[in-house]
Order: C-alpha cells, then structure tokens, then sequence
C-alpha cells in the first residue's frame, strides 16, 4: 500500500514540477483556469460538474469520486496573451511623446495535473496541482506610462490533496487543504526631478509567501445522465515578505525589507451536465470569484513599522458564465466546444497598466481521441476576445504618481492551445465482502 501511495504522490506532482518560470493570466484580474485540457474545450462549461474530466477538482473536489480505480490527468496549456496600450489626450505633455506600450503579453506554458485513487467503494483520495494565479506583462522600457508600469509578474502554484466520500449512489462529498505558494515582482519607472523621463531609472517592489486555505465540495447525480457539482476555493491568507528597492540614496528611507498582507478569492463554481441523447451531453457553467475582498494592499517597512506603499487594487467581484457540449462521433473519438462570457471585476474605476483587464468572451474547440482503454488524448483551442477599454490615471484617481496624468485605450485577445492526457492503471483489488448476518 504505501509503494502504491507513493507512486499516486508522484503522479499527482510530476506536472507541478515543470510550473516554476511560467506564469499567465487569463481568467479576471490575476486568475487562473486553464487546469484541464477538456474543460478548455468547452470554455470551462460543466468544469465543476465533472466536464472536465479527473481534472475537475480545481473547481470541485468531488469530481475525485466520478471515476474507479487508479487514473491520472496531465495537462499542458500554452497562453499566448496579445495586448498594447495606446496614449491619448489628457495625458501628461512630457511623457504622451514617448509613445505607446507596445506589445505587453507574454507567453506562457502552464502544467497541471490531478490523480484520483479509489481506496474502496465508498473512498477516494486525490491531489490536484496548477496555477490559480499568475501575470505576465511587459511594456517596452521607455513609454508614455512607464511611471505606472514597466514589468509585472505574479506567480503561483497550489497542492490540493482532496479525500471524497461517497455517501450513497447519488450523493458524493469532498475536501481537503490548498497548500498555496504566491511570489510576485513589480517594477515602474521612477520620476526624478531634472532627469529626462526617457532616463528614468526603475524601482521595484517583490515579495513571496506560502498560504494555507481549504477546497470542498458536492457532487449529485440523480440519475442516469445527468450530473450537478457544487465547489469551492476557500481565500488563502498570504502574510508576503519582500523588499522595496529604489536607485537614490535620498530615498532610502522607502527602501529595505517589507512585508504584506494579501488574501486572495473565493471561487464558488456551479455546474451542471446534462445527457440529451446516448452520445450528446450539454455543459452549463457558473463562476464567482470574490475579487472584492483584495481592496487596498499595504506595505509596511520592517525596520520601522510604518506604511512605505500600497497597492489600490479596489476589484469588484467577478462572475463567469458559459455553455458547451460533447458529443461523440465514434467510440474512439469525441469532439467539443463552448462559449463563456466573463464580467471582469476590473473596470475604469479600478484598471491600471500593469493589469488592463475587461470583460471578455471565450470561444472554444477541441477533442479527445482514445487511444487505448487505458490511454485518452486531448487537445483544445480557444480564443479570447476582451474588451476594448480606457485608463486613466493620475491625481483623483486610484492609481496617481507624482501627480503625473496618463491616459490610454487597451486592446487585448489572447489564443490558448492545450494538450493532456488521462491513463488509467489498473483497477485496485476490489475490497473483500461483508459477511451478511442475520439476527433472528
């Protein structure tokens, strides 16, 4: 037993191993949710009532019980993000000059994984890793914003182990802690007085930390066919340690170790999968995620314990809605797709440039084929399509350096490409009967 459960360990945390360097954001605000090959494929349409195969237990924990015996997901998500920033009046005469941002997205390749062991006909236990969080931007280094941005990068990574219980043929139940590392780097350029902007030199702000928080989750299937998954991502308390450097002795007092408090969101995910006929199955899907609770971050000098920075996030809450189908056209081979709209919670009252996000749609595509009954294939494609949107900045407004107004429109897409696998091992031995006794 304990040889099988290492080896589960080590299929649940293989994926894991390749994230760290790689980051993206395509969910609102700094989210995450290409974490299965399947349910991009459908724009994440019925990921938390099992659509999305093992992988599922990002959005719900339950979906460790749907399958028997021993299988294992592996998923390997490219993001190519698109996006530029435009000046436009009223911003600042002495930067508007410097032009515009240029391409701000980065690429990025995003490994997750989840395993599902059935332990007997009542037990599961499981693991899920990916990303929830990440961001990549990068405008060029001299632009007409770079006060406000010059790089960002968020990165994260989470271990989910999960125990699911089926309670009887309907009903099944699951949770488990979310082991949650959070790193992030921000850099902006630094306005001194006599310096040309084009010299600006850079400061930054970095910092890290390991969270704990918790996954649960229902999973009811009435009857033949029909499938509906309730789940949840409990907010992750990050106490983040870092530093504040900047390039001026006569500024050190802002400068040296500091520390954060960061909590990230909620995700409350419903979903419900539907069969309509033998080889045709519908997907509905909905997500909350409470961005809401971010609000302001402070940064506090450790040495001197007063308030150095802040971070006016200020996000609203953010709702995910979508719709997709499967339908098999043999029994080797199974095609998909999905359409999702997404209110981002960031807006003209809260977008800044280094996360100039808007409310988008996603549409999707993709396929299984069966290689063997031990061996699934997928791939998938999507296509973001975000909004046009405006920011602004400067005094008034949540973000303001220095007084220094900047002005621009946004536009954004981004293409996906993922690619997974399922194997299922053998089944584990089936559990010895219980003796039926009678009392008389």
């Amino acid at each position: 037993m304990a040889k099988t459960l290492r080896a589960f360990a080590t299929a649940g945390v293989s994926a894991a191993a390749l994230m760290i360097g790689t980051a993206g954001a395509q969910a609102g605000a700094f989210g995450l949710r290409e974490q299965s090959a399947i349910a991009v494929g459908m724009a994440d349409a019925g990921a938390a009532s099992g659509g999305g195969g093992v992988s599922s237990m990002f959005w719900n924990p339950a979906v460790v019980t749907m399958r028997p015996g021993w299988v294992t997901e592996q998923n390997l998500t490219y993001v190519g993000l698109s996006g530029k920033i435009t000046p436009t009046t009223p911003t600042n005469p002495g930067f508007i000059g410097l032009g515009g941002s240029g391409e701000i997205g980065q690429g990025a390749v995003l490994p997750s994984s989840a395993t599902a062991y059935q332990l007997n006909d009542r037990l599961w236990i499981g693991i899920q890793t990916g990303a929830p969080f990440g961001l990549v931007t990068k405008p060029q280094q001299t632009w007409a914003g770079e006060v406000y941005g010059r790089s960002n990068r968020i990165f994260s990574l989470a271990f989910n182990p999960v125990v699911g219980f089926k309670v009887n043929d309907w009903l099944s139940v699951a949770a488990g802690p979310n082991i949650e590392y959070f790193r992030l780097t921000l850099r902006q350029a630094l306005p001194i007085p006599g310096l040309s902007p084009t010299a600006y030199p850079s400061s930054f702000l970095k910092g890290d930390s390991w969270g704990v928080g918790f996954t649960a989750g229902v999973l009811v299937t009435p009857w033949a066919g029909t499938a509906i998954g309730v789940g949840y991502r409990s907010s992750v308390h990050h106490d983040i340690e870092g530093s504040i450097g900047v390039p001026l002795v006569a500024l050190a007092p802002l400068a040296g170790q500091v520390r954060s408090n960061l909590n990230t969101p909620e995700k409350l995910s419903v979903g419900l999968t539907q069969s309509l006929a033998p080889n045709f199955r519908m997907n509905l899907g909905f997500e909350w995620d409470n961005w809401s609770r971010l609000g302001t971050v402070g940064i506090v000098s450790e040495a001197r314990n007063v308030p150095v920075s802040f971070l006016p996030l200020n996000y609203k809450d953010g709702y995910t809605y979508s719709i997709g189908g499967e339908y098999d056209w043999s029994p080797a081979l199974t095609v998909r797709a999905g359409v999702s709209y997404e209110q981002s919670p960031i807006d003209f009252s809260n977008r800044s440039v280094r996360l100039p996000d808007g409310d988008r749609v996603n549409l999707a595509v993709g396929g299984s084929y069966r290689w063997s009954d031990k061996l699934l294939l997928t791939l998938a494609y999507s296509h973001l399509f975000v909004e046009r949107s405006r920011i602004l900045a400067g005094p008034g407004r949540d973000y303001n350096t220095g007084n220094i107004v900047f002005a621009g429109l946004v536009d954004g897409s981004a293409d996906i490409v993922s690619v997974g696998f399922r194997y299922t091992f053998d089944a584990p031995a089936a559990p010895a009967p219980v003796p039926l006794v009678r009392k008389y």
